[in-house]
């Protein structure tokens, strides 16, 4: 433990102060916390952590692998890869130890000196995006490998990698050397992921900001234009925030064999697709969509985020009911932010918000939980077929609630603000670490438009969000219809899939026409109507018939045959697609302005 001795030198009061400064620069350059990573034999996805703990002048210490990881909302017991831990003093002599419960080793320390931790780390849960190692690259969320002394959380952090000899290593923390990076603490650790190997590097500098982007794995990638509309996107954040939380970030892209999905950080994300998803057009799209996502995040989570997950516990779950602002507004910002900077069309943008709509009428769990509930339930992992009849998603109902409540922002302030301008406020008042809560957006509400939400957000927060689409819609001169062409055809209500030559229902929609005949997950369909059918059967058997007919199924159900009869509802052969209206007036144009921020699309 660093002492302080006061002084008492016959010397003015400035060198006086010098001379602490100078002690208390010292102690906190002796109390960093070290981390050493040995990844010099990385084929069989394990790495050497060793971790060194300053004197404390306690003698014990306890340290932690996180439970989860930041960006993840699910316990992950990390602590599940950890093997050939140990801990010595300074001079190499054992400490006795004890694995206290799944996540915890505490360590006697009878000097009070230094203590150095030693584990290995198995790493080869890339999908999770927590640790991957092998031959090639490793990529290091903190969560998942280093441990940390919850009372040394606020020390310095150093972390030093020992790599293969190409290997080239990267992160959003402060770089102190080819393969060394320092962090203010271990929360700032915990969201700069680490990706070292042998990746494709750009970098470009827009609005006095550095980004590089490095990509891992082989694929069917434009690396240079990717490149360019990355720096085409991020500027674009301005029209809704006014400057930046950081100096420095970094995309890291996986191109993988069967990965995917996408993680947001403090200076940095991860974002995983498959090798051969980077075309088309279509597909392009959608990773430039998840980058948008995770580009929103850096403020929108990282930079202010609700009360319940400000600070974080890394041991257990952290709950609030304001998961839908923090991830259903990133969703609704995402793709706001491409139209912006002209990488996408006005009609790729009108396709996406149609199919979000469609998707939110059609799931029966709507009418079921509000996302206040689904935002405090996150951490509850449910399954597939039960969710989407008695739940909603905190992504894409949040979404909803967030179009609804930008809608109503702009109607009730005569357009001049809206949801931006709220997310604006919110990163001016509540940057970390201090928090809101749902009050503070209410508030901040009422000081944009003079209105009072608290029945507003009972009805659409607090609530099963119902949204009346056609009249929203209306506001900015669009609408929501359906092709021409399309036609009602019969809907049995149910989704299957091919199981060893059965249709086995993995999905049964509450109040369907198999939801009313009793039908059920797991229920193996052979014939209709006495005739056999299989998978790659049942759409052409189906179209035989029209909605209102009388069905009977043949069906294993615990390996026992039964019947059951199903009345075929009706549905469209065609989901709804959102286009602007033949007679646009003043007033919707500018509305719709107000709303994205771009011109109302020409005729």
């Amino acid at each position: 433990m660093t002492c302080f001795y006061f002084l008492d030198f016959k010397m003015s009061m400035n060198k006086k102060i010098s001379l602490l400064a100078l002690l208390f620069a010292s102690s906190q350059a002796y109390a960093t916390v070290d981390y050493h990573v040995d990844l010099s034999t990385p084929e069989h996805h394990l790495g050497k952590v060793s971790m060194t703990l300053p004197a404390s002048g306690e003698g014990s210490s306890t340290v932690m692998m996180p439970a989860w990881r930041t960006g993840k909302y699910k316990i992950l017991d990390l602590a599940n890869g950890v093997r050939h831990f140990s801990a010595t003093d300074a001079q190499g002599t054992p400490l006795s130890w004890q694995h206290t419960d799944k996540a915890s080793w505490t360590i006697d320390n009878p000097t009070q000196g230094e203590i150095k931790v030693s584990y290995t780390v198995y790493a080869n849960q890339l999908g999770l995006r927590s640790r991957h190692i092998d031959d090639s690259h490793a990529y290091l969320d903190a969560t998942g490998v280093f441990m940390y002394d919850p009372k040394r959380r606020d020390e310095d952090i150093s972390v030093t990698l020992t790599v293969p000899s190409q290997w080239k290593s990267y992160a959003g923390m402060e770089r102190k050397g080819e393969h060394h990076f320092v962090a203010e603490n271990y929360d700032v650790l915990v969201d700069s992921p680490i990706e070292t190997g042998i990746s494709e590097l750009f970098e470009f500098e827009e609005d006095g900001k550095d980004y590089q982007l490095v990509i891992w794995g082989e694929g069917n990638y434009n690396a240079p234009q990717m490149a360019k509309d990355l720096q085409q996107m991020v500027g674009a954040s301005q029209n809704i925030w006014q400057g930046y939380p950081f100096d420095n970030y970094v995309f890291m892209v996986h191109a993988t064999t069967d990965a995917r999905g996408a993680t947001e950080h403090l200076n940095s994300t991860v974002i995983q697709r498959k090798r051969f998803s980077f075309a088309p057009r279509k597909q392009y799209l959608s990773f430039l969509k998840t980058a948008a996502h995770e580009f929103v995040h850096t403020w929108n989570v990282k930079a202010y985020r609700p009360e319940g997950v400000a600070e974080y516990d890394y041991q257990r779950e952290n709950y609030t009911d304001l998961l839908w602002i923090s991830e259903g507004s990133t969703s609704y910002f995402q793709s706001q932010l491409l139209l912006q900077a002209g990488l996408i069309t006005h009609k790729e943008f009108f396709e996406d918000l149609a199919r979000r709509i469609d998707s939110h009428t059609k799931k029966p769990g709507r009418h079921v939980q509000s996302v206040a509930e689904s935002s405090h339930e996150s951490w509850i992992a449910m399954p597939g077929d039960f969710a989407h009849n008695h739940s909603v998603s905190i992504y894409s109902e949040g979404f909803i609630a967030s179009l609804a409540f930008d809608f109503q922002l702009l109607s009730d302030s005569r357009m001049k603000a809206g949801y931006s301008e709220l997310h604006r406020e919110l990163y001016k008042q509540h940057r970390l670490p201090k928090p809101f809560n749902a009050n503070d957006i209410k508030s901040i509400a009422q000081s944009l438009t003079g209105k009072d939400y608290t029945q507003w957000w009972h009805k659409n927060v607090e609530s099963p969000l119902a949204v009346d689409f056609d009249a929203l819609l209306d506001k900015a001169g669009l609408e929501l219809v359906y092709p021409n062409k399309s036609k009602e055809i019969a809907d049995t209500g149910f989704v299957s899939v091919d199981n060893h030559g059965l249709v086995t229902l993995t999905r049964v929609l509450k109040d369907s026409a198999a939801w009313q005949a009793g039908l059920t997950t797991g229920d193996q369909i052979v014939a209709i109507n006495g005739l056999k059918v299989n998978q790659s059967t049942l759409k052409t058997r189906l179209a035989q018939y029209q909605p209102g007919q009388e069905l009977t199924l043949s069906l294993f159900r615990r390996d026992r045959l039964i019947d059951k009869s199903l009345t075929l509802a009706a549905k469209m052969n065609k989901n709804p697609v959102i286009r602007p209206q033949k007679k646009v007036s003043r007033s919707q144009k500018a509305f719709f302005k107000a709303w994205l921020g771009v011109k109302f699309p020409k005729a």
